[in-house]
């Protein structure tokens, strides 16, 4: 039992006096299912002997008195052991597990291992629960379709679901891996870790890590949005006018940043000042592209933004994610729009004489200045923005009296 309990410390995280306890649980257990009851038992466990001994306490009564024999004893059969006991005292007695027979000793093992098994549940789930948004390092052990089973250095199981790797991520058996413990499900007492590494908080740990004024708080983290494994923008900010908080995470040549960019699998990762300032901020986080003109609306949370021709493509980024990233960090739809030739006209200047709800048609497949609209083949305008013919004529008639 020593060895035993030992051992339980020392693989399996459960102290000492937890173990006591749940073992004298499972003996009473199982001595209330050959008893009716364990009210009446005292158990006592010696862990530094390595033995335990079981008394059992029963009220002595008369000869012809007993109704009970587990819970009293006649006084002929008490006085055979303490010959002075009189009816009504108590009579204790050392009883040995051993002599209940096979049956109870499997009951207990059984019962045992069903408490230990439980109890190792609630120290992984309490263990896992504490470490939520921190960073983990476990071993790869079995690569399925849909997830990752890996093991930590307790032996404890951890899931890294496909949907939380990054794309180019191909670990083998055995190698070690860097996640976030992203949550700890925990259905039916049966917890089950989950890890991840395409989450932002798992971006924001590793920059904790590797630049120090992110760690100590010199540099505050406003926003992390991602694309895992393509492109990622960050927004920060310093109340230390001494710091650039820009130059302070990406490093002399990009030092600072280089480790992160290889765990995140060559993730571009774009550092970007905060602002309070909507339009400034809504220009940086469209970087590199350069705008001439934006147009922010409050209540709908869009923003109208013109460039020139060359800027598009760059404020579009490949497979759209970089303008998907910057209406993420800022929280607004960000429309982009080419500049026309010779001065145009939005359509939110015509509200006196069109339909608002048909500015907002056109607005919404992408038409926002006049000339758009004039420029656009009428029958694929009324088509796609779901107009009558004789309505967009109007329009089209009233956009064209500007410019006459």
């Amino acid at each position: 039992m020593k060895d035993t309990l030992q051992e339980f410390k020392e693989l399996k995280n459960i102290d000492r006096s937890t173990m006591i306890s749940v073992l004298e649980d499972s003996f009473r257990s199982v001595l209330a299912k050959m008893f009716e009851t364990d009210e009446n038992f005292d158990i006592i466990i010696n862990p530094d002997k390595g033995d335990f001994e079981i008394w059992k306490n029963r009220k002595v009564v008369a000869d012809d008195e007993l109704e009970n024999e587990n819970l009293q004893v006649r006084l002929s059969d008490a006085q055979k052991a303490v010959p002075d006991l009189a009816v009504g005292e108590d009579f204790t007695e050392q009883v040995h597990f051993e002599d209940f027979g096979r049956r109870a000793i499997l009951n207990l093992r059984q019962t045992l291992a069903a408490k230990i098994l439980e109890l190792q549940k609630d120290v992984l789930y309490n263990k896992y629960k504490d470490l939520i948004g921190r960073i983990t390092t476990a071993e790869v052990y079995q690569i399925w379709k849909r997830e990752m089973l890996m093991v930590d250095e307790e032996g404890n199981e951890l899931s890294l679901p496909r949907q939380e790797q990054i794309p180019s991520d191909n670990f083998r058996k055995s190698d070690q891996v860097r996640a976030v413990v992203l949550r700890v499900d925990n259905t039916n007492n049966n917890p089950k870790i989950i890890l991840s590494r395409t989450s932002p908080v798992f971006l924001q740990r590793l920059m904790e890590r590797e630049i120090p004024e992110v760690a100590d708080g010199s540099i505050r983290i406003v926003k992390i949005v991602r694309l895992p494994g393509e492109r990622a923008k960050i927004a920060v900010e310093t109340s230390d006018d001494r710091i650039d908080p820009v130059g302070a995470c990406v490093g002399v040549k990009g030092g600072r940043i280089h480790s992160i960019v290889r765990e995140l699998r060559g993730e571009n990762l774009d550092v970007i000042p905060y602002t309070s300032n909507t339009n400034l901020f809504i220009q940086r986080a469209l970087a590199p592209a350069s705008i001439s003109q934006i147009h922010v609306h409050e209540e709908s949370k869009t923003a109208e933004v013109f460039m020139r021709p060359e800027e598009v493509s760059l404020a579009i980024g490949k497979n759209g994610a970089n303008i998907k990233l910057a209406s993420l960090l800022t929280g607004y739809q960000i429309d982009v729009y080419r500049e026309g030739d010779g001065d145009d006209i939005f359509l939110d200047d015509f509200a006196d004489a069109i339909e608002p709800w048909v500015i907002q048609a056109l607005k919404g497949i992408g038409l926002a200045t006049a000339k758009a609209v004039l420029e656009a083949d009428p029958k694929l305008v009324a088509e796609k923005a779901d107009l009558e013919d004789e309505t967009v004529d109007d329009v089209r008639s009233i956009l064209a009296k500007e410019f006459e």
